[in-house]
């Protein structure tokens, strides 16, 4: 497994090392020892698996007292994944790393537990999975607008041929980054 930093140290991208011929691939999507070098501590959960169609933007989601760290992956399609640092006291809060996962690139995204996480369909639909290190508690997700210029994501939407993604209510109704409750813990 390769590891491919991004400007905010604790977002990592893993490459898995892709073995195939005639008859197809193998690829090892994850190792808890591995895993143990990166997150110590951290355990994985939950897994969870979603569809979505081209243009269909889900998030910004994050969670306070049950914060979730996410090692997420595509298994069909295509997808530009972001996470934006929302740990008051990290020296990268506010900033936001965005990375094309696809089916055909095979990379993985760790979202560490105290990130915003979503993602934009640019293919014509996608499926991904993701493990989790907590439970899903919907009493504790929050919703950072997508599109907050404080922010600053640079959605890859032009080439999607849309001016907007198709959103959510909760989506389309998230807070700007100003006000926000934030994850106070590092």
């Amino acid at each position: 497994m390769k590891l491919i930093p991004t400007h905010i140290p604790d977002v990592i991208i893993f490459e898995p090392t892709l073995h195939g011929d005639h008859r197809g691939f193998f690829l090892e999507t994850w190792r808890e020892s591995f895993f143990a070098e990166i997150a110590p501590g951290l355990r994985f959960v939950q897994d969870n698996h979603s569809k979505s169609g081209k243009g269909i933007l889900r998030g910004l989601h994050y969670q306070l007292t049950q914060p979730q760290g996410k090692l997420v992956r595509v298994i069909a399609g295509e997808i530009y994944d972001v996470a934006v640092d929302m740990r008051r006291r990290s020296p990268t809060f506010g900033q936001w790393v965005g990375v094309t996962l696809s089916a055909d690139n095979h990379r993985q995204l760790w979202v560490p537990p105290g990130f915003a996480h979503g993602f934009l369909v640019t293919g014509d639909s996608a499926e991904m999975v993701y493990k989790c290190t907590d439970y899903y508690a919907p009493q504790d997700e929050h919703s950072l607008r997508w599109n907050d210029p404080a922010v600053g994501i640079e959605w890859p939407l032009a080439g999607l041929g849309m001016p907007e993604p198709v959103l959510s209510a909760k989506d389309r109704d998230g807070r700007l980054f100003a006000d926000a409750l934030v994850y106070e813990a590092r």
